[in-house]
Formats: structure tokens, C-alpha cells, sequence
């Protein structure tokens, strides 16, 4: 397959702003830029979900640049539904070395910071040099916009597309850039800046964008219970990451072994296979979360998050580190406990409805404290069983866990 027939057998190619690009690609020597803004202090997954396009462009020799953009995120992309607040300028900054970092370790390509260049454009050079090139009319058709005007746009958010458009025109000229690509929600963004260099040089520069990566109910590609799934492993350790790739939907993990690895067509058609006839094995789950963990916090990391979901599984919560422990169970109800009889704990939490029913399950073994069945009515819970002095996990039947801290 050429570059650009594996991209599309993959899914990564929402749309292209000519059919000229299909040959630049499959010849490679095309320098492009993706980017980011720093509004927070790590990438997530969503990000890593896109980045990939740099090193998949670069095997085929082209040239990535990554732009991490202090003046975007100063300013505030439209997102079609309401108003951003304004980031606070030192965060920003913060948050711009922490992702330069980052993503020279997991996509090593230069990076580079639109802060650099915007900072020093006065007020009528931006109108006169870029505003004056882009009709109204032009951006207030751009989806993202069309989408905020109900419940209100600022003008900083609607002129976010210029310094957009301004960005990839600076890199034009400076940096040989003539691609961009990004997410299919970023077009009318990178539109305006082919648009914006085309009436100011004459050249023609070009853009493709990538299907956002979902869930199979339109949920954007790490989030988790609305929370980001981050690349740091300091916020979203291995073995949580683990738990969300491995919870992937069968309906849809095979369209993220082609967006989301390197393995080969012959090797996802094989995995596909094996997963088709044993779905319950999550053959293609577990090679996801291997092949992303892997990359992201090396293959130890990616053994120990399995060997912690092994014990949990097993119900060894004993042998799992503390961290872990908290992280496992942190979706599970939780409750503050003091020191007392076992069937007082499971009656006063509603872990049992009742204390009837409390006895009922501890007679027939189905209670187990720290991963060991109690069968005494007369147990008592104490900081002494605790683990780490302080943590209790309660299972009630087969699945059902409950997070304890014990005062």
C-alpha cells in the first residue's frame, strides 16, 4: 500500500484541501506541523490519539513540526458551545515547558511556540497584514463559529482562527511548512490559514484532517467519567490506563488497533480473527493497551499494569501497591468507617441493606475483607487488618467492591 492508502485504510483521513496532496504524500519531503494549545500540564490521550500522524508522516519521510501555542491558549478556540474562560498567562507558560518536554520524549520532532511570534505584532500591523485578507462573511460560516453564536462568541474567540491562519503562515515562510494537519474539528481553522496564504503569497499550501477518535456513543477518545486520560503517569498511572483501554467496546477496538498502533494490516486482520471467535478473552484489548502503554511508559510499566489487574482479579488486594490500590478502586462507592463489628460496617454503610441480610451473605462466604472471605458474624474491622493503616476493601458476591477509610 502507498503512505496514503494505508492512512485511509487506517481511518485517519477525514478530509484533504486537494487531490494534489495524495501524491505529495505518497512521495514524501513535505515539512507539516501539528499542534496543541497549553491549557493543561499534560497531554491526554486525545492528544496522543492525533500526535501519532508525526511519527506515521515522518516513517514515510516527511518532516513534522510540533507547535505547542502560548498565544492560542492565551486567546481561547471557539468549541461551538460557550465561552472559555481566559487561561492565566504564567500557567501558561508553565504548562508550555511541561508539554515541550513531553513531547520531545514521545514524538521527538522540534517543537515550537506561536508566543514567539505573535507576542511583538501591534495591533494594526495584525489587522492591516492578516485581518484585512479574511472576509467576516468567511468566518462567521466556519462550523465552530456558526455553532457559538446562539449562546454568544467574544471577538478574541472568533479571531482565534486568524492567529491560527497567521501560524501556519509564519511557518510557510519561515520553516518550509506547506501542510497542516490536526483533528477533523480543527478545518475551518487551518482553511483559513491555506486561504490567508494564498491571497498574501500566492502559494498553495495544503491541509488534512483526522476522524476525532470516539467511543461508539460519540464520547471523545480519553475521557473517562469526563475526566481526561493523561499521558503523564504521574496523573493516569499505568495500570489506569490499562483499565481504560482494556474497557474498550468490542464494536469499535479494532478500529483503534489501525488508529491508534503500528501493527500491520496482516496483523490487525489476525488479531481481528482470534478476537471475533473468543470476544471474551479482549485478545484486542489487551494488544491495545499493550501497544499504547508500551510506548507511552515502557514494556515494564505495561507488565506491571497487568500483573496488578492479574492480582485484583484474583482478589490478592493484598499484594497490589497502595497507589495502584486507590487508583483500581476509585470509581467504586466510598466510605469513611470507624473501628467496629463486621456486620455494623456492612448494615451502617448499606454495603447490606439490612443487618439480616449482612448475616446472610457472611454465612454464605460472600463477604471478603483486604481479598479474605469472612465467615465470622463476630469479626471485627480495625486499623489493625488495614492495609496501608488505613484502607478496607469490602466484596460483596462476585463484583461488587467497596473502598473503606478506616479512622
Amino acid at each position: 500500500m502507498t503512505l496514503y492508502e494505508d492512512l485511509k485504510w487506517r481511518g485517519l483521513i477525514q478530509d484533504i484541501s486537494s487531490p494534489d496532496l495524495i501524491d505529495k504524500l505518497n512521495k514524501g519531503g513535505l515539512t507539516f506541523y501539528i499542534g496543541t494549545d497549553p491549557t493543561a500540564d499534560s497531554l491526554h490521550l486525545g492528544h496522543y490519539s492525533s500526535f501519532l500522524i508525526t511519527r506515521r508522516l515522518a516513517k514515510a519521510g516527511h518532516n513534522p513540526i510540533v507547535l505547542v501555542g502560548a498565544a492560542t491558549a492565551l486567546i481561547g478556540d471557539p468549541r461551538g458551545t460557550t465561552e472559555r474562560e481566559l487561561s492565566d498567562k504564567d500557567l501558561v507558560f508553565e504548562n508550555f515547558e511541561k508539554l515541550k518536554a513531553q513531547v520531545q520524549k514521545v514524538f521527538p520532532y522540534p517543537v515550537v511556540n506561536n508566543y514567539d511570534w505573535v507576542k511583538d505584532i501591534t495591533v494594526i500591523d495584525f489587522f492591516r497584514n492578516y485581518g484585512k485578507y479574511i472576509n467576516v462573511g468567511y468566518m462567521l460560516n466556519k462550523d465552530l463559529v456558526k455553532r457559538q453564536m446562539e449562546s454568544g462568541i467574544s471577538y478574541a474567540e472568533f479571531s482565534y482562527m486568524l492567529i491560527q491562519g497567521l501560524d501556519f503562515k509564519y511557518l510557510h515562510e519561515n520553516m518550509n511548512v506547506d501542510l497542516q494537519v490536526a483533528g477533523s474539528d480543527q478545518w475551518g481553522n487551518i482553511t483559513t490559514g491555506i486561504e490567508l496564504i494564498r491571497k498574501t503569497t500566492g502559494d498553495e499550501v495544503y491541509a488534512m484532517t483526522m476522524p476525532l477518535v470516539t467511543d461508539s456513543k460519540g464520547v471523545k477518545f480519553g475521557k473517562s467519567e469526563g475526566n481526561a486520560v493523561w499521558i503523564d503517569k504521574e496523573k493516569t498511572s499505568s495500570y489506569e490506563l490499562y483499565q481504560f483501554l482494556i474497557n474498550s467496546e468490542d464494536d469499535i477496538i479494532i478500529d483503534y488497533l489501525k488508529r491508534l498502533t503500528f501493527l500491520s494490516k496482516e496483523e490487525i486482520e489476525a488479531i481481528e480473527k482470534e478476537h471475533n471467535e473468543a470476544p471474551h478473552l479482549r485478545i484486542a484489548q489487551k494488544r491495545l493497551a499493550k501497544e499504547i502503554i508500551t510506548d507511552l511508559h515502557g514494556e515494564g510499566a505495561y507488565e506491571e499494569a497487568e500483573h496488578i489487574s492479574t492480582l485484583l482479579f484474583k482478589g490478592e488486594i493484598k499484594k497490589v501497591p497502595v497507589k495502584d490500590l486507590r487508583a483500581g478502586f476509585k470509581n467504586v462507592p466510598h466510605f469513611d468507617i470507624t473501628s467496629d463489628n463486621i456486620v455494623n460496617i456492612l448494615a451502617s454503610t448499606k454495603i447490606c441493606s439490612s443487618k439480616r441480610e449482612a448475616n446472610e451473605f457472611i454465612g454464605n462466604g460472600a463477604i471478603s475483607i483486604n481479598g479474605e472471605i469472612i465467615k465470622d458474624k463476630t469479626f471485627v474491622i480495625d486499623k489493625s487488618i488495614a492495609i496501608d493503616d488505613e484502607i478496607i476493601i469490602v466484596r460483596r458476591g462476585k463484583k461488587k467492591y467497596f473502598f473503606c477509610n478506616i479512622h
